[in-house]
């Protein structure tokens, strides 16, 4: 049996697809749509037999998948060649339900369906993808990887709000913690890394890219993550403000006439680090800051700043940490955040080594000193690859 899985991305106005190999990671296709449903569209396809770049109107994602089929088809490579094993979806919320990935069936769509409210933004994009792939690939297994399922090893400590118990019970209004697909890829590289059973690890993991968030991860289960019921909580983002007083909602309302919606628009689209500097390109701010911006300056100081202080609280929730370990495009790209996230942290066993940090590179490295108690490490994450490997792993 093949080991090639077509891992799709479906969003509110794009479909991101990859062709991976499940063994090896290996992905020979990788595309993206883009603006569907807007007056222009556009569609960019990197294959064996060229790259795709072209401009198009697309109407929904069943246009978008098959104009991927299509490219496919004329930069390669093959699907009737690879000789697909399966179809696997990002799913962004599975609530309480799903722990696991799950063969996708009626059963699943509708049960996907009834935690719509959990997540209205993602989780009516992810069905709608998985609705047109069964459509256009009826007879090939289809498998649901979702983004909450690593965190479901939260214990009720860990994942209850302090709000009355029926709202938990009857709402499902909890924390759930998501880029769960990420955290596995990224907590076994560290181990392969460290050369270390990933069951004897202690790790701070820090997912630092347009969303950001960070999990406590103790013998590879999460006991511990920023993220909340949805996506705003915790760090500060690229348009997430993170962790806020509640009682702002509040005064946005009372004071400025804001409604829910509007305040909700504010809250995710227009604040982290869009909010504080203008912009939420990282790359863009730490240019703007090394020009003596002060706004970026304060942007960069306060995005480092939370971070520090959940690498105290998730020291704290451990014990004892072996591993922090940095990802995502910030994390992975920005040796001044990484720096100032853990600056003055020696006490507590954290040494990073300058010359390793503001090296370049491109694979997953150590980036503290030798005899620094707690290993820093880069770890790039591949997402894609989790899917696939998970999708397999349960087809097989």
């Amino acid at each position: 049996m093949s080991d090639y899985v077509l891992v799709i991305n479906a969003g509110s106005s794009s479909l991101k697809y990859s062709l991976v190999d499940a063994a090896s990671g290996a992905a020979p296709a990788v595309g993206l749509v883009e603006q569907i449903g807007e007056a222009e569209g556009h569609h960019s396809h990197r294959g064996p037999d060229g790259e795709l770049s072209t401009k198009l109107k697309v109407e929904n994602h069943e246009d978008a998948l098959r104009a991927a089929l299509e490219a496919f088809s004329s930069h390669g490579p093959s699907l009737d060649d690879v000789e697909l094993a399966a179809i696997g979806h990002r799913v962004v919320h599975g609530g309480a339900r799903f722990g696991d990935p799950a063969l996708i069936d009626d059963e699943l769509v509708a049960a996907v369906t009834e935690l719509v409210p959990l997540a209205p933004l993602h989780n009516p994009a992810n069905l709608e993808g998985i609705e047109v792939a069964r459509r256009l690939f009826p007879d090939l297994r289809q498998v649901a990887v979702f983004d909450t399922a690593f965190h479901q090893t939260l214990a009720p400590e860990a994942y209850t709000y302090a709000l009355p118990l029926e709202l938990r019970d009857d709402h499902g209004i909890r924390r759930y913690g998501f880029h769960g697909t990420s955290y596995a890829f990224v907590a076994a590289e560290a181990a392969r890394l460290l050369d270390r059973d990933l069951a004897d690890l202690n790790l701070i993991v820090l997912h630092l890219g347009n969303g950001c968030s960070a999990a406590a991860i103790r013998g590879g289960e999460s006991v511990d993550t920023s993220m909340g019921m949805t996506p705003l909580e915790g760090l500060v983002m690229g348009t997430r403000s993170g962790d806020l007083d509640p009682a702002i909602h509040a005064h946005l309302a009372r004071e400025l006439g804001k409604s829910v919606a509007e305040i909700d628009q504010l809250l995710n689209h227009g604040s982290g680090l869009k909010g504080l500097a203008g912009g939420n390109d990282f790359r863009e701010l730490s240019e703007r800051r090394e020009a003596g911006d002060a706004r970026a300056q304060l942007a960069f100081d306060v995005y480092c700043h939370r971070i520090k202080k959940y690498v105290g609280a998730y020291y704290a929730v451990l014990g004892t940490v072996d591993a922090i370990v940095f990802t995502a495009g910030v994390g992975q790209h920005s040796a001044a955040a990484r720096a100032a996230s853990l600056a003055n942290l020696e006490r507590l066993g954290i040494e990073l080594d300058e010359s390793r940090n503001t090296a370049s590179g491109a694979d997953a490295r150590r980036v503290s000193a030798d005899d620094s108690p707690v290993a820093v490490l880069v770890v790039p994450t591949n997402e894609e690859w989790q899917i696939a490997r998970e999708t397999v792993a349960l087809i097989r």
